[in-house]
């Protein structure tokens, strides 16, 4: 019998162990779970590690990573392509006022991501704190070497030079361009009255110019022509005459046919007249 009670009291000891080991098991599972030390960065995305507040300098790439508990946290960075625009008013050389609106795509530098953290902090706000200002800069910073109508008919460089100007100054901050344009160029109204005028009075300069030039043409088509006309009548001329003193000759000897009696001339001597009998 108390052998028996001894093997009883043996596997309840087991079992309450095993139970034990499991509660501790679970109970483990949870505090990891609670605590999460692992954190997954998702594609097209980087991780900013900071440690009590202190940015890490080293960046976590794409996957799966541990975090020490409490002391880290970590940032999901976006490093993907994303558009901006800003707007920016500005005087050109001449002094005419000038409004630009500027698109770009730009994505973060993903090994310079936590060098940006650190400067801007909530990087959703890189439009308002960076572009804008870089914009509004790059555009007075421009507009001020050419005359307004030079930044029209000499639009592409000076979107080049806006577009290095922006580039130079958001590299500091770890963003990179791709794609840079100058959606529009907006002047003041007098100004548009102004270019209207000058491209309607140059329209019409055009179309009197061309105009000459189609009289001009018109009058040595019709120079031309009175010249082909004049020299056919010449040559119709001179034909009508040859053909006409053919033809009097033919009459003349005609003539002299009725007039011929069939005698010939008694008296030799002298010329006698010759009938070209063809």
């Amino acid at each position: 019998m108390a052998i028996l009670n001894t093997n009883i009291g043996q596997s309840q000891t087991g079992v309450i162990s095993v139970i034990k080991y499991i509660a501790i098991f679970i109970a483990a599972l949870i505090v990891i779970s609670w605590l999460n030390p692992f954190v997954v960065i998702n594609a097209g995305h980087r991780g900013v590690i900071t440690t009590f507040g202190k940015v890490n300098p080293h960046v976590l790439e794409e996957g799966l990573h541990f975090r020490i508990p409490v002391m880290q946290q970590v940032t999901e960075i976006n490093v993907q392509i994303q558009k901006g625009e800003g707007d920016g008013d500005a005087a050109s050389r001449d002094l005419q006022q000038v409004h630009a609106k500027i698109a770009l795509n730009y994505h973060l530098i993903p090994d310079r991501v936590a060098e940006t953290y650190q400067a801007i902090g909530d990087l959703n706000s890189v439009g308002d704190r960076i572009i804008i200002p870089a914009v509004q800069e790059a555009t007075k910073a421009t507009t001020a070497k050419y005359t307004a109508e030079e930044l029209i008919s000499k639009r592409p460089e000076v979107r080049d030079q806006i577009s290095q100007f922006m580039r130079d100054r958001l590299l500091r901050h770890g963003i990179q361009i791709d794609e840079f344009s100058i959606v529009n160029f907006r002047f003041s109204e007098s100004f548009n009255q102004a270019i209207e005028a000058k491209t309607t009075a140059e329209q019409l300069k055009l179309k009197a110019e061309r105009d000459l030039e189609r009289i001009r043409v018109e009058a040595e088509q019709k120079i031309a022509s009175a010249k082909a006309e004049a020299e056919a009548l010449r040559l119709q001329k001179q034909e009508i005459t040859t053909d006409l003193l053919k033809l009097r000759e033919i009459e003349n000897q005609r003539v002299a046919l009725e007039k011929w009696d069939g005698r010939l001339p008694q008296v030799t001597g002298g010329s006698v007249p010759l009938i070209n009998i063809k």
